[in-house]
């Protein structure tokens, strides 16, 4: 099994930026990018989920160049992959949501966090389980929704014991 993960309003929390919401990530200087907070409880989800999918996690996340350069800093600003797990490596990046279909065929994930439903519609069909994150629309039934980290950790480690189950038949 192996887990993908969005990265903008599912670990960076753009719209709690104490300075302006997304507009100081994206924006902002560097100091101000800098400032952005991460959603509540991110990393220690993400830390026990590399641990479970013994380190077969990948961050996919769609943005143009300068916002991808951005995103590198914050991510290092923050450890994320000293305090997560996940090394820089296992970052990827496209410029068209539907394009996020491709890394996770190229990766065979199993799992993917995002909280926009077209790139759910995208990878339908592709990713066995779909997990919509945070709140506000709404999903099909062939979506989980998932409003914060600990019901997405919650609903993810769920299927691992849904499949050792199924072994043990």
């Amino acid at each position: 099994m192996r887990l993908g993960i969005d990265i903008g309003k599912v670990i960076i929390n753009g719209p709690a930026h104490p300075e302006g919401g997304d507009t100081a990530f994206f924006t902002g200087d560097t100091a101000r990018l800098l400032r952005t907070p991460s959603m509540p409880g991110a990393f220690e989800a993400i830390a026990r989920l590399v641990t479970l999918f013994d380190g077969r996690v990948w961050l996919v996340s769609k943005c143009g160049e300068r916002v991808e350069r951005r995103t590198l800093q914050w991510l290092a600003h923050h450890d994320f992959a000293g305090r997560t797990g996940i090394p820089p490596d296992h970052v990827r990046f496209c410029r068209q949501r539907r394009d996020k279909a491709i890394h996770c065929a190229e990766l065979g994930i199993t799992h993917f966090v995002d909280d926009t439903l077209e790139v759910h519609e995208a990878l339908r069909g592709l990713v066995p389980r779909l997990y919509l994150f945070g709140s506000g629309e709404s999903q099909p039934r062939w979506l989980e929704h998932t409003p914060t980290w600990a019901s997405a950790e919650e609903a993810i480690t769920a299927t691992f014991a849904e499949t050792a189950a199924g072994r043990g038949r």
